[in-house]
This record gives C-alpha cells, structure tokens and sequence, in this order.
C-alpha cells in the first residue's frame, strides 16, 4: 500500500508539471518575472554587462509578448546611455583588458549593450541608435589583435554583436574576426576532452584544480559560451565557411552539459565536482535550458535526452528558483567561479540572471507553440 501511495504521490507530481506545461503559463511566468524586476529596478543604469545581459533577454521576451512597456524599458535604458558602452572618444586610449570606465571601450562588457541598441535599431529605424556600435566594432575589426576574448564571458558579450554586425553591414570581415577571435580564445580556454570552457587561463587543468581534484568548469561561464553559440547559429549564415565549425562546437557542449544535470534539474556552480560548491544555480542552468531549448526547435538537437535535459531544466526555473512574488532565485553573484561555501538562495537574484530565465523561457513557449 506505501509503494503504490508513493507512486501516486511521484505520478501527481509529474501530472503537475505536465498540466502547467503550456504555452500559456510559460508566458504568464515570464510576464511575472519580468514585471517583478522592472517595477524593482529603474531602466536608468549603467550599460555594462550585467546590466546589459537582462536586455538582451528582455528583448528576446519582447518578441512574444508585443509589450509596449517591455520594450519601453529597454529604450529608456538605451538612451540613458546614449546609444553607447565605454564612451572614450580619444581612440589612442582604448582598451580591453578588464575594466569599468570609459577607456574600456574594446573591452567586451561594455560591447554588449550593441546587441540591445541593434535590436531597437531593427524595429525603429534611426541612425544615432548604431552610430556607436559601427564606430566601435569597425575600429576593432581593423585592427591586427587577435586576443580580445580572453574570458569565457565574453563569448556571450560579443560573438552575438559580431553577427549583428555582419547583418546590419553586409561586411564580411566580421565573420572572420569573430572565427579568428574565438580561435583564440579555445586555444587558451577549451578543453578538447571535456568540450567545455574553462572560465579564462588561469583556471585551466591543472594549473587550477577543484576542491576534490577535478576540473573546474564554471557553469555560468559555459552557459555564457553555450548561449552565445546559440545566438550565432540564429543569424550566421549557413553558407559561411565556418558554419559547421560553431554547430559542432554547439553540438558538443550540448552533450557535456546534459552528462552533468542534476537530477532536480539545475546544474551546479562547478559542473563536475557537485561537492566543490553544491546546491542550486539559476544563471548557468538557466542559459542551458535556452541553449538546449533553442537547439531542438531549430532541430540541431535530435537525441531525447536532450528535450529530457531541457523539460528538467525549465521545471527547476519555472517551479523553484521563479518565486510566487516573480522574483528569479538562486542567482550565484557577480564574479567568475564557483566558491565554496558561497550562500546562494531564494533571495539571490541579479539582472543577468533575469535575462537568461526569460532567453529560457521565451524558447521554452515556442518549444510548446510547435507541439
């Protein structure tokens, strides 16, 4: 009678989420995470990536809700920046090494809001809304550094602006560099065993090793990257000479990250040594989900397991770390590895982690809009 009343227990269960498995409650929990955060946090910040990165989901969201006032935030956001990252003028002093004023123009936390100002660009034409981003990113590309993307964080901040790019000009010499600059940056970051990212160079194996002997691959960091993989295969044309580079690289990643869920769903901060910093993350698992979501509706992604891996990751995201009140839980802080001992809970949110739930969700409804 107990195995058959704990049966019941685990099939209502399961009968839940499936009967909340609809594209309608998927777009009402997206509406309640993104109301929450933006009657909490006004629009007039700074444009640097932790910031940027909630806009770039926010726009994603936009695309299915037709939200006048989602989209007004991100306008109001833009042109409190106007238009711009880092807002050096004097091209002599540029840099992009890492850092938070205005000389960091090549630096790719402050390229990322150039994904947000092209999007608005596309759905309202004027030329002040990409003057910045042609300035910045043609200066780059002509010049001869090849080592710009040195931190796995920074796949996510710039890959997709390079393609935006590309689209926007109909330049060529975008596509090369962003294959040039990623070459690179695997050649000091990739692990061709594991196909994983190391956060940057000093965390390679074994230099530096998990606090049970492991490798350390940051979950956060790899979702960066994953994401960013996403977005490029979304506007890369599949002509281009590389397009089978970044789909196999996608492919890959896609097999290491679901070897490594947990089994509620989440992934944790340090992706094979659960122990090194246990318990849930929303940011990381959340930008998995996107990216695993967003392989199997374009059909990259064909094995079970991945839709598997997917449907776990959004009943963590939308069951526990979406609070009742639209708070995004269980966001690990700003920073650049797993910690041990580090709290992270129900309270913990951050703006990127905002933006990667609603990348995941927003893949999440068309996944339930195709069924």
């Amino acid at each position: 009678m107990r195995i058959n009343f704990i049966l019941c227990l685990l099939l209502i269960g399961h009968f839940s989420f499936g009967q909340k498995l609809k594209k309608e409650v998927v777009l009402s929990q997206l509406k309640s995470a993104n109301d929450y955060w933006q009657s909490h946090h006004k629009p007039q910040v700074w444009a640097f990536w932790d910031q940027a990165a909630y806009h770039t989901g926010n726009m994603e969201f936009y695309k299915i809700s037709n939200s006048k006032s989602d989209l007004k935030y991100s306008e109001d956001w833009a042109k409190f920046n106007d238009w711009k990252g880092a807002k050096s003028t004097n091209k002599q002093q540029w840099k992009y090494s890492y850092g938070e004023t205005d000389d960091y123009v090549l630096f790719g936390d402050w390229q990322i809001c150039f994904q947000t100002y092209i999007d608005l660009y596309h759905l309202s034409p004027s030329p002040e809304k990409i003057a910045r981003a042609k300035e910045v990113m043609h200066y780059q590309i002509h010049t001869p550094n090849t080592d710009y993307w040195w931190w796995a964080d920074g796949l996510y901040m710039v890959m997709p602006v390079m393609t935006k790019m590309y689209k926007l000009t109909q330049d060529p010499l975008y596509l090369d560099k962003m294959y040039t600059y990623l070459r690179y940056a695997d050649s000091i970051m990739f692990d061709q065993e594991e196909h994983l990212y190391y956060r940057d160079a000093k965390y390679v194996y074994p230099k530096h090793k998990s606090l049970h002997g492991k490798k350390d691959f940051w979950a956060r960091g790899d979702g960066w990257v994953f994401a960013a993989l996403a977005k490029v295969l979304q506007d890369l044309p599949k002509e281009d000479k590389h397009y089978h580079y970044y789909q196999e690289r996608f492919k890959k990643m896609a097999h290491a990250i679901v070897s490594c869920q947990q089994e509620e769903g989440f992934w944790t901060r340090s992706m094979l040594d659960p122990e090194h910093a246990p318990g849930r993350e929303t940011s990381g698992t959340a930008f998995f989900t996107y990216g695993l979501l967003w392989g199997l509706n374009q059909g990259i992604l064909i094995d079970p397991k991945f839709s598997k891996a997917a449907l776990k990751g959004w009943s963590y995201l939308s069951e526990i770390s979406l609070q009742a009140d639209g708070r995004i839980g269980y966001v690990q802080p700003i920073g650049e590895k797993a910690i041990s001992g580090q709290v992270v809970d129900a309270h913990s949110t951050a703006p990127f982690g905002v933006g990667a739930f609603l990348l995941a969700g927003t893949e999440m409804y068309r996944y339930l809009n195709k069924k």
